[in-house]
């Protein structure tokens, strides 16, 4: 179809422009701080006012430290009461403040839990959610394989940016303050200034060595997605290469995505050590110029041990977050990239949307009509021309014409996939696109040409049409679809599982599965939409039956490409380059002798060279049963059905030559 020959509309839609940092947490923010859920609100605030104390508690850790050290070398006493001064009491006290420190920090994170996922699972679902609100144009254009990595890749960052924010990235800021304010009461300002500058150098070196490290994550990235997308690719087309022994150029497809992300790992580890080593530079600097102040200080009189240990323990113990602090900013900024991709989706408009105010359809005898309707998917090349048509409530017109001629675009313009240039469509009088989508589409139904069903059970399947069914439902649209003895010979019967897309099954059994889910669904209105033109002839008998059995009393559109199927219908459309050349009914276009009639005699002359071929394998099959007797039920059976196909062929032959 031409639709994925049409760049340039969609093309466009999907170009983004760079997001600034803060845009992307102001479009964040709302999963943060849920507006409508305030018990998340409370953990939020519960969870802050654990993490202040759980940092004061942190600071006071060396400070008991150093008032034990202090009680041992008989220098200074801590400011606590006699009875609580002793050294062993204090060393007591350090274990417990420690113990409280971790306790505090758990539980804090537990608290937290709950608000970080639902973060996670709310942003997930709006993306999925939206995903099925964009247009089939978006989809088409899209690698389903890539499109899954952003989904996955965007639910871990944002609960990355969730957890690292808000358990590292203030706990650290709120310790830092602390350990200022300690270093500057207990020793005097110029070590706060050598702390800040030490500060300063490892973030605007964390920053710099960052920002290099994210090109090579965007392009590490790439690489990963391309290379989900080509073995996504491969392994749902498995059959098509084994059929043209392709493996080795499937592997080597892959191989070479692979290779690159391989190169850009490696390179995101090189980057990596030398950003750990330059901030662990920094940082001993910095604590080895606070430590020998201090030793100074001791030689002068005016710090005791007691403050050389508290700095060394307060600066290692600041080490840790600090460290993370990088941690953060990379993990913040690698993850801003991934979110920034989910959030260019969400962004996407959809190209079908309903409008402000939108009404449900109101069906009341489903009369379909197409009133001067233009579309195209390319500018450069219209599919439909000014196409006028009526399908009246009740009865079946069939639309048919040669490849390319716009027959199927016409299915997906009626399920709204996409939006008529000019003219419009309407049921029982109503511009479809004024109405809900959702109303539409549940008084529609399709069966397919190509029936791609859900890797589950064939009764999850059928009852896709009507999930409320009953199992007596299920059956009873299976039977009306002439599917349920098949059912019940395969193993697990309704439980059995189709497969990948239904791959399981043969093409005429999932036919008859999305005949069954249509059935169940019970539609107003029917599209078959070439719903038998890869069916074999006597599958096609068959199934040609069921559809027969579902139109009944619906107002039916059959969209064909083998003629024998619209034989009855009350009104033929012949489509021809996006317009309509003939219509009437079949004797009438018979007699007409025009685009129809052409149509109908070269379908009539591959019919009749399939149908001699069939007829050999039916007599051979014939001659073989003679010689060999049937030796139980099932083979009785079998010559039944090759008798039945044969009297099918023959009374096929007489309605194609007779032309009825």
């Amino acid at each position: 179809m031409l639709q994925s020959l049409a760049p340039n509309t969609a093309s466009r839609s999907h170009r983004t422009r760079k997001r600034s940092r803060g845009e992307t947490l102001a479009a964040l923010w709302p999963y943060l701080w849920p507006s409508d859920r305030p018990d998340l609100k409370r953990r939020i605030l519960a969870a802050l006012g654990l993490l202040l104390l759980a940092k004061l508690v942190t600071i006071a850790v060396p400070l008991s430290f150093k008032w034990a050290t202090d009680a041992l070398t008989g220098e200074t006493s801590a400011p606590l009461p006699t009875v609580l001064a002793a050294p062993l009491v204090l060393t007591i006290l350090y274990g417990a403040l420690r113990i409280a420190m971790a306790l505090l920090t758990q539980v804090r994170d537990a608290v937290f839990a709950e608000v970080a996922m639902n973060a996670v699972r709310r942003l997930a679902t709006d993306v999925f959610t939206h995903l099925h609100a964009l247009s089939l144009r978006f989809h088409l254009e899209r690698k389903t394989g890539g499109l899954t990595r952003i989904l996955e890749r965007g639910r871990n960052s944002i609960e990355t940016i969730v957890r690292t924010t808000t358990l590292t990235a203030v706990p650290t800021i709120v310790e830092l303050a602390l350990v200022l304010v300690v270093l500057v009461l207990q020793l005097d300002w110029r070590y706060a200034l050598v702390v800040v500058v030490m500060i300063l150098a490892y973030m605007a070196y964390t920053t710099a060595a960052t920002n290099w490290r994210i090109r090579i994550r965007r392009a590490m990235n790439e690489s990963d997605t391309d290379a989900n997308t080509k073995a996504i690719d491969s392994l749902l087309n498995f059959e098509t290469v084994k059929y043209f022994n392709a493996e080795g150029r499937e592997t080597a497809r892959y191989d070479e995505s692979i290779a690159r992300y391989e190169r850009m790992s490696v390179k995101t580890y090189t980057s990596l050590a030398w950003l750990n080593g330059g901030q662990a530079v920094i940082f001993t600097i910095g604590l080895t110029a606070v430590m020998a102040m201090t030793v100074g200080g001791i030689k002068n009189g005016t710090n005791t041990v007691g403050d050389f240990i508290l700095v060394n323990a307060m600066m290692i113990q600041l080490y840790q977050p600090l460290s993370f602090m990088g941690m953060v900013y990379r993990e913040i900024r690698q993850s801003m990239i991934d979110i920034e991709t989910m959030l260019d989706i969400l962004a996407q408009d959809p190209e079908v949307a309903d409008r402000p105010g939108a009404k449900p359809l109101a069906v009341t005898s489903g009369r379909l009509a197409f009133e001067n309707v233009i579309f195209h998917y390319d500018r450069e090349r219209r599919i439909l021309e000014g196409v006028s048509f009526e399908v009246p409530a009740g009865k079946t017109v069939a639309i048919v014409g040669p490849s390319g001629a716009g027959k199927s675009t016409i299915s997906r313009l009626i399920f709204r996939f996409y939006e008529p240039e000019s003219g419009r469509i309407t049921i029982d009088g109503q511009d479809i696109a004024t109405v809900t989508q959702e109303s539409l589409r549940a008084n529609i139904g399709i069966v397919p040409q190509d029936t791609v069903l859900f890797n589950d059970t064939i009764a999850y399947n059928i009852r896709y049409g009507r999930p409320d069914a009953s199992d007596e439902e299920v059956r009873a649209a299976a039977r009306l679809a002439r599917i349920e003895a098949f059912i019940e010979q395969a193993p697990g019967g309704y439980e059995a599982q189709v497969g990948e897309r239904g791959l399981k099954l043969s093409g005429g059994e999932k036919q008859r599965v999305a005949i069954a889910r249509t059935i169940l669904k019970a539609p107003p209105i029917l599209v078959l939409d070439e719903a038998t033109s890869a069916l074999d002839s006597f599958t096609e008998y068959e199934i040609q039956d069921a559809l027969d059995r579902v139109a009944e009393g619906r107002t039916t559109l059959v969209i064909a490409h083998r003629l024998s199927t619209v034989v009855h219908a009350d009104e033929i459309i012949v489509l021809d380059n996006g317009a309509i050349v003939e219509r009437g009914a079949h004797q009438v276009l018979l007699e007409r002798g025009g685009v129809y009639a052409a149509m109908w005699r070269r379908q009539y002359e591959i019919r009749r060279a399939e149908e001699t071929l069939q007829r050999a394998a039916l007599e051979e099959g014939a001659r073989l049963s003679i010689r060999v007797e049937p030796k139980d039920e099932d083979d009785a059976v079998a010559d039944t059905d090759a008798d039945r196909a044969e009297d099918s062929l023959a009374d096929d032959d007489r309605t194609l030559a007779s032309g009825v």
